[in-house]
């Protein structure tokens, strides 16, 4: 392994060990000390990477929203627009462990947004980046003759504000919204836009 190799791999282990430790006690009470620890690096190699928190959190973010499409696209077109989109929206809802981890880093995201503007312009871009997500699986429905021609930004828009809102109750293990509920909810809602049946397809 190259030096530059090494560097990357403890980068990355450092990214990880922030994001799950982020997502345990919460960004205000987090220190530098006890992610060093729970990565297994020395404080002085944590801040060689990351020198202040801030930094270290702006990262840790944007490594969770990064991992959290890499396994959920569709590479070349490989399956129908509604089964790329359908995906997505379980990308974007906390479905298992792992996507409950990234939905704790974002609500941390979002508290910190009221009071930072760094955090606020963060936020700010990863809605666009995710607006994309949205509107290229929609835009490639479209041009194949899956899904109607509609208003791409405004259904972006739509999915989000879905997501987000059962997310949190979905978060918040309401009774009243379960998975199923949430997945059933937003399809329908987005269905006749579309033009494609209103049951959340079963191929994801």
């Amino acid at each position: 392994m190259t030096k530059a190799e090494r560097a990357l791999e403890t980068r990355e282990r450092i990214l990880t060990a922030a994001c799950e430790v982020i997502a345990d006690i919460g960004f205000e009470s987090i220190s530098m000390r006890k992610v060093a620890e729970h990565a297994g690096v020395s404080k002085a190699l944590l801040h060689y990477h990351f020198d202040t928190r801030e930094k270290l959190f702006a990262e840790a973010m944007t490594h969770s929203f990064a991992q959290t499409g890499k396994d959920s696209g569709d590479e070349a077109g490989s399956v129908p627009a509604a089964v790329a989109l359908a995906r997505i929206l379980r990308s974007m809802l906390p479905t298992d462990a792992e996507l409950r981890q990234d939905w704790k880093l974002w609500q941390e995201l979002w508290v910190r947004a009221q009071r930072d503007a760094a955090a606020r312009h963060l936020a700010v871009d990863l809605y666009d980046q995710l607006h994309a997500w949205v509107g290229a699986a929609v835009e490639r429905g479209i041009a194949s003759g899956e899904f109607r021609d509609c208003d791409v930004a405004a259904l972006g828009t739509l999915v989000l504000a879905l997501c987000d809102g059962l997310g949190i109750r979905l978060m918040l293990d309401d009774p009243r919204v379960d998975l199923s509920t949430a997945r059933a909810t937003i399809w329908r809602t987005i269905a006749p836009v579309l033009g494609v049946p209103d049951a959340f397809p079963e191929e994801v």
